[in-house]
């Protein structure tokens, strides 16, 4: 290819690959402002841990729920159509929060965080391809990594924006009066949703073949086995990226929480969320930076699960500000581990890579059923211990690093 050429066709992935970056800038900015929504609703409601901690679950059970059916609705709709639909639902869920608020229902939210997740889930399965074939194969890693850096700096954002409107005042007020400050924040949004839905679906996106999806999915060529769960190393994963997940959510969206248990005020705790963002901003910064010149990617999960093992343990021994900070901190560890997994998990599963992506994406419901878990430790036992937690998922993840991901059969 001549330069010229090149240069032709590097602009020409430029405008969609913008238009995926503010998707995926939407996806940090609803995912993250969980952590806020927990802490406001646990006193708004007077809610106990476990309760505070279903918005987590409603939001992340919705991928196990949805990521085999969005691939088939998107078999219907088509990939731009259907960034579109899950904008639209997304919205339907955001614009939820205006009666619920009025109605001061509890479980109406979390039916719209159940229907917020529903519509991220079809977004983020007809999204993801977009990054792989907008450009050069072998740089594909690298613009995975810049939309994570788009989610992340989303994910601070909300943190300052949620978390001043939302958790300000809150000791003071009423719960009708608390939760009256939603109103305006997800009228906002759903705006925003409406006009992204109508901006993709009269964009010019190039449309996903499924020729596209099978030439850019990083696995062998054919799979010599009968059936999906003969493949050891995704079996293993699924339950990788169900530990991580709950890790990264039990690290984000408990903090808050945390802070409060240990004294912080709601000014003083409402951006300890953010803290663990910088810190996996920072770990997907340096990963660009880093890999694969100087590191490989399975060198950077194994060094950044082991740190995340070690911060955990210092969170557990320390009080104060230094625990908090441990916690935060995890971001920066965790940072690796989604994208070194998802390579892994998917080598050599051949005409299964789709229903293997759709079960990885079923994992994320650890971050559905852990922070519960969480909740329960922290509840019945003490904040700080529940942490011990995220200890048994890290070594896990440890195992799949060393030995479950280089398993190829049972």
């Amino acid at each position: 290819m001549t330069p010229t050429a090149t240069r032709n066709s590097t602009s020409s992935y430029l405008g969609p690959l913008l238009i995926v970056g503010m998707l995926f800038f939407i996806f940090g900015f609803v995912t993250w402002v969980n952590g806020v929504l927990i802490a406001f609703f646990k006193q708004a409601f007077q809610l106990s841990t476990v309760g505070s901690n279903l918005v987590a679950f409603a939001f992340f059970i919705s991928y196990t729920v949805m990521a085999i059916p969005s691939s088939e609705l998107l078999k219907r709709t088509g990939f731009k159509n259907g960034m579109s639909l899950g904008l639209i639902v997304m919205a339907v869920g955001t614009i939820i929060f205006i009666p619920a608020a009025k109605a001061v229902s509890y479980p109406l939210f979390l039916v719209g965080l159940f229907l917020i997740g529903i519509g991220l889930t079809v977004l983020q399965t007809a999204s993801n391809p977009y990054v792989t074939i907008l450009g050069p194969r072998e740089s594909a890693a690298q613009r995975i990594s810049f939309m994570g850096v788009a989610n992340k700096l989303a994910g601070i954002i909300s943190q300052f924006i949620f978390g001043g409107l939302l958790l300000t005042g809150g000791n003071v007020l009423s719960a009708s009066e608390s939760l009256n400050k939603v109103v305006t924040p997800y009228m906002i949004l759903t705006g925003v949703l409406i006009v992204l839905a109508l901006l993709i679906r009269f964009s010019t996106l190039p449309e996903v073949s499924e020729e596209q999806e099978e030439d850019t999915t990083v696995v062998t060529k054919t799979a010599t086995t009968d059936s999906v769960w003969q493949h050891a190393n995704l079996v293993l994963g699924v339950l990788a990226i169900f530990c991580y997940v709950g890790v990264e959510v039990i690290s984000g969206d408990t903090i808050i929480n945390y802070g409060n248990a240990l004294g912080f005020s709601n000014d003083e705790a409402k951006y300890f969320t953010a803290y663990t963002l910088y810190g996996m901003l920072g770990g997907y910064i340096l990963g660009i930076i880093l890999i694969p010149r100087f590191l490989s990617q399975q060198k950077s999960l194994l060094y950044g699960t082991s740190l995340g093992v070690i911060l955990t343990i210092g969170a557990l021994v320390t009080d104060g500000f230094t625990s908090v900070l441990c916690i935060a901190l995890l971001g920066f560890a965790i940072a690796p581990i989604w994208p070194a997994i998802w390579p892994l998990a998917l080598n050599r599963l051949g005409r299964f890579t789709k229903l293997g992506s759709a079960l990885l994406i079923m994992g994320i419901s650890g971050g559905a059923l852990l922070p519960l878990l969480h909740g329960y430790l922290t509840d019945t036992i003490s904040p700080k211990f529940a942490y011990a937690l995220i200890l048994p998922l890290l070594c896990y993840i440890l195992y799949y690093a060393q030995v479950g991901s280089k398993k190829t059969n049972w």
